[in-house]
C-alpha cells in the first residue's frame, strides 16, 4: 500500500516571509510577532500546538510575543478604576515616588487582595503555557507589579528612560526569566508603548551595561552598541492592542517612552523564572486569596507571603523602584560556563 505524504502548513507567514530565502542573513522584522488567539483557546484556557509553536519560537528568537484577545476588556477597566486613582497618589510623593529613570514612569504595584484580584490578569493560564515551554514546568511567580507612564506636566515634562536591560547582574546565557507584561489599556507611541529592541537577549551581557545593580539608573546599554544595533535590527514602540499580553525575555533591551496622552498609562508586570533558577523574592498577598490561587498552583510556583489583607492595603504603595528589586538567584553556579 503506498503511503501518503502529509501536507503540513510552514510558519513563515508568521516567523518571517520577510527576506528572500535565499539570503543567508535575512533581515529581520523590527515589529513583534503578535500571536492572534481564538474564543475558544481562551474558553479551553489551552494554546493550540500551533500557537504555542509560534509564540515559543518567536521568544527564543526575537525575545519577545504578543499574544492577542486574551483578556476581558471589563476586568481590565476595573483593575485601570484603582490603579489610575493609585497613581495620582504616588505622582503627588515627587522625588519620593517610586519612579524609574525619570518621573513621568512610575513603578506600582496592584493591590493583591481578593477585592481588585483577577486570575486572567496576575497569574493568565495563556501566559503561563507560553513561559512553561520555554522556561520548563512550574515556573516561579515571585514579582508582581507594574509601571506607569505619566501624562506629561511642568514637573513632568516628556522624557525617555535610557535603553536598559532589567538584568542588570551576571546572569545565564540561556533563557531564565520572561516578564508577562498586561497593558490595561491598548498601549500606542501616544501613551507610551514601550520601545524594544527584539534579538538583543540572544547575547545580552552586564558587559553591555553601564551602572551598578540597585542604582536607579542601572542596566544601561553602551552608546556605541546602541548605534551598533540600530544598523543591525532597529528598535520598534508597538501598538499593543487593549486585551492583549506581552511576553518578554527579562534580557532584551527596551526603553520606557513618554506618554503623550491626557490619561496615565498603567501596564502589570509579573515575572516568571525558571524552576531551576533559585529567585529568593517573595510577593506580598492577602490570605483572602490563599483559596484563590491554589488551582493555579500545578502549573506555578507562586512565591507567596500571605498577610492580613490589611498590612497588604497599608504597604503596597510603599514599593522601591523597579532596579531596587533583586531578580538574581542565590547560590549561583560558578566557575562552569
Amino acid at each position: 500500500m503506498a503511503l501518503r505524504t502529509l501536507r503540513t502548513i510552514p510558519l513563515r507567514s508568521a516567523l518571517g516571509r520577510h527576506a528572500s530565502t535565499s539570503s543567508p542573513h535575512p533581515k529581520l522584522p523590527s515589529l513583534p510577532i503578535t500571536v492572534k488567539v481564538s474564543a475558544q483557546e481562551v474558553a479551553t484556557q489551552r494554546l493550540t500546538w500551533r500557537n504555542l509553536e509560534l509564540a515559543t519560537r518567536a521568544i527564543h528568537r526575537d525575545g519577545l510575543v504578543v499574544l492577542q484577545d486574551v483578556i476581558e476588556h471589563a476586568k481590565l477597566d476595573g483593575l485601570n478604576e484603582k490603579m489610575l486613582q493609585d497613581a495620582r497618589t504616588l505622582q503627588d510623593a515627587g522625588d519620593a515616588s517610586p519612579y524609574n529613570y525619570n518621573k513621568g514612569n512610575i513603578q506600582q504595584d496592584p493591590p493583591m487582595t481578593e477585592k481588585y484580584f483577577e486570575g486572567s490578569i496576575i497569574v493568565n493560564r495563556l501566559a503561563t503555557q507560553v513561559t512553561s515551554s520555554v522556561l520548563g514546568p512550574r515556573p516561579r511567580l515571585s514579582f508582581i507589579s507594574g509601571n506607569s507612564a505619566l501624562p506629561p506636566s511642568a514637573s513632568t515634562p516628556p522624557q525617555s528612560q535610557p535603553v536598559h536591560s532589567d538584568a542588570d547582574f551576571e546572569h545565564p546565557h540561556s533563557p531564565f526569566a520572561l516578564v508577562v507584561n498586561v497593558p490595561l489599556v491598548e498601549m500606542s507611541e501616544e501613551n507610551g508603548s514601550t520601545e524594544i529592541w527584539l534579538g538583543t537577549h540572544t547575547a545580552a551581557s552586564i558587559a553591555d551595561q553601564e551602572g551598578e545593580h540597585g542604582e536607579r539608573a542601572s542596566g544601561r546599554i553602551k552608546t556605541d552598541l546602541l548605534t551598533q544595533r540600530q544598523l543591525e535590527r532597529p528598535p520598534s514602540q508597538p501598538l499593543v492592542k487593549k486585551g492583549s499580553l506581552v511576553i518578554r525575555d527579562l534580557r532584551l533591551w527596551h526603553a520606557g517612552k513618554p506618554n503623550f496622552s491626557s490619561a496615565t498609562r498603567v501596564m502589570l508586570a509579573m515575572i516568571h523564572f525558571a524552576p531551576w533558577f533559585r529567585n529568593a523574592m517573595e510577593v506580598e498577598v492577602a490570605d483572602d486569596l490563599i483559596p484563590i490561587l491554589k488551582p493555579y498552583e500545578s502549573e506555578l510556583q507562586i512565591q507567596a507571603k500571605f498577610v492580613p489583607e490589611k498590612v497588604v492595603m497599608d504597604g503596597y504603595l510603599n514599593r522601591g523602584f523597579g532596579n531596587a528589586y533583586d531578580f538574581n538567584q542565590k547560590e549561583p553556579l560558578d566557575g562552569v560556563f
